[in-house]
């Protein structure tokens, strides 16, 4: 019988996104995925160069040594690009190559030595980008939002409602320049009043008070930094010693103007200054010899406009010049569609790293193309004489299991015993998911409960709120979780793309990987010895739901498909 190979979004390349942010203190290239049908887009990796640009300028041109940082960034940011066959990415540059007196010569070098044409954007596009990066991560699309950005040279202000601006604007206060200035000769108050003086010279507060705002909105690492050192504790001491969070597990992503003040009090002076140093050094990491300024600037903003609370968005320009690529290629891209979605993406990014983000996203992807694959294969199945499943599989019940999988880790912030208990407390407890009911809600944290461990019975006392035809999707979303976390932990995040077909011998997933210069032509990378069996231990489990054999093959990545037979690592 011939089989029906189901191709992953992730093998076309027209789905693939990605955008680089040239900022004053850091370069960061974003890479994500994007679904056509439902309007939303899984993030597949963050890199992140700490160039400084503008640490070392002199009458605002970009020194040698930072243009030699910013040169290689790009360059490992392009290499990276072509190895994962990343075509559409749009280039875009801040502050610092805003104000370079050599900008027209740095600009030629990153044309002629890289490759890439960099779009030097004004301080109010910049402003409407991140705000366009903000709407894909808060449900503030309907609310007249105050978005405050701090960067490295300057910060931006809009306010804006529906995906409109109404007002934006550029100010020349950024945590790396006031650092220099100010911070590094510790002259904090001076720091102060220099910063009203700007604010009242340049009339932003005016302006901000004569349109009004429903809510305040933070961006960036300067803002998210700032809330995890209050979410954590660090003002307080609580904080543990490898920087792990302490805080309150229900938390949003956001914090009020004492906590705000509490925590500069801290870093201004908080103690014996050796000792206090090497404490914000071990929290903060690299942006601790900024993040000095970058609170107590935020703290001067809060004060001028009467800002009582900020929520945090974990998007930003990166996230927003992303969105605006989708406008151009999608016709009915709905910033507002993502609020739903945007709300899972805002809890695991509360408790868990970019990398295990990363992880997660992998997880979504490998579990749309068994479940889209399942679906095809069940709609053919009449035509063929085969079997259909149990019950039918819907839009919905893949949102779930992308749900689940995104969130499947975040109970990690407790220790590795019993996480996947905590993962599922965590999303029951707290309003975290907005748009979803209750029994959404209880389904994906049960998903996420179950992804490990004993597999659960369809009378296990958890499941008993749920109709039986419920139950019987539960047990096969459970297994497709299961299978595709097994098949992430073997692959990491490697994988291109990947086939599901089906044939007499039963269905099959073949993957195949990224160009990784770490692993040599040639040689399949081997599965650990847990790993393997625990793959072994999920295909089973589905075997057994789905009453068919899975296999998975993992071919060479250097293989040509000639020659595809013979390079593939099965596993049934």
């Amino acid at each position: 019988m011939a089989t029906v190979p189901i191709p992953t979004v992730s093998a076309n390349p027209t789905n693939l996104f990605a955008s680089i942010d040239m900022g004053t203190n850091s370069f960061k290239l974003l890479t994500v995925q994007f679904n056509p049908s439902t309007g939303k887009f899984l993030h597949l990796h963050r890199l992140k160069e700490p160039v400084v640009l503008g640490r070392q300028a002199a009458s605002a041109a970009a020194a040698v040594d930072s243009q030699l940082r910013a040169i290689e960034a790009l360059k490992e940011f392009r290499n990276f690009l072509q190895n994962h066959e990343i075509h559409r990415h749009r280039t875009v540059a801040t502050a610092a190559v805003r104000e370079a007196g050599n900008q027209a010569e740095f600009l030629r070098r990153v044309r002629d030595e890289v490759g890439f044409e960099v779009e030097v954007l004004s301080g109010e596009e910049e402003a409407r980008l991140i705000y366009l990066g903000a709407l894909q991560f808060l449900p503030i699309y309907e609310k007249t939002a105050l978005v405050i950005d701090i960067g490295g040279g300057s910060t931006e202000f809009l306010l804006g409602q529906k995906g409109k601006v109404i007002f934006g604007t550029s100010v020349k206060l950024g945590h790396v320049n006031l650092t220099q200035k100010f911070v590094n000769h510790n002259e904090i108050l001076q720091m102060r009043s220099h910063i009203r003086s700007i604010l009242r010279q340049c009339g932003i507060v005016e302006k901000i008070k004569h349109h009004g705002f429903e809510i305040t909105v933070g961006s960036s690492g300067t803002v998210q930094s700032i809330e995890k050192a209050i979410f954590s504790g660090f003002s307080h001491n609580v904080v543990s010693n490898d920087g792990a969070l302490c805080g309150d597990l229900g938390r949003d992503w956001r914090f009020s103007r004492e906590e705000l003040r509490i925590l500069v009090e801290r870093l201004c002076g908080g103690g014996g200054e050796a000792i206090e140093r090497a404490r914000r050094d071990r929290f903060f990491k690299r942006r601790s010899e900024f993040i000095v300024a970058g609170a107590v600037l935020l703290d001067e903003i809060f004060a001028m406009l009467d800002i009582e609370e900020m929520e945090v968005s974990g998007y930003a320009l990166g996230e927003g010049v992303v969105a605006e690529m989708l406008l151009q290629v999608c016709d009915n891209y709905d910033f507002n569609a993502n609020a739903r979605w945007g709300s899972v993406v805002r809890l695991a990014t509360r408790f868990v790293g970019k990398k295990k983000i990363g992880t997660a996203s992998q997880c979504a992807n490998i579990t749309k193309v068994i479940f889209e694959g399942l679906r095809k294969c069940d709609t053919l199945a009449a035509t063929e004489n085969r079997v259909k499943l149990p019950v039918s599989l819907n839009d919905k019940d893949l949102e779930y299991l992308e749900a689940a999988c995104m969130l499947h880790n975040i109970g990690l912030i407790t220790g590795e015993k019993g996480y996947h208990k905590q993962s599922c407390n965590i999303i029951m407890n707290g309003d975290h998911l907005y748009g979803y009911s209750t029994e959404e809600v209880k389904l994906i944290a049960l998903l996420a409960r179950h992804h490990r461990k004993k597999f659960p019975k369809p009378n296990h006392g958890s499941l008993k709120e749920f109709s039986k035809e419920v139950k019987e999707k539960f047990k096969m979303l459970c297994a497709i979780i299961r299978v595709s976390i097994a098949v992430q932990k073997h692959r990491g995040l490697n994988i291109q793309g990947m086939e599901f077909s089906r044939s007499s011998e039963g269905f099959k997933l073949i993957v195949s990987e990224t160009k990784d210069q770490s692993l040599l032509p040639g040689i399949v990378q081997p599965l650990a010895e847990g790993d393997e069996a625990e793959l072994r231990k999920e295909l089973g489990h589905f075997e057994m739901v789905f009453q068919e054999k899975l296999s998975i093959a993992v071919p060479s990545s250097s293989s040509e498909s000639s020659e595809r037979s013979r390079h593939l690592q099965w596993m049934h």
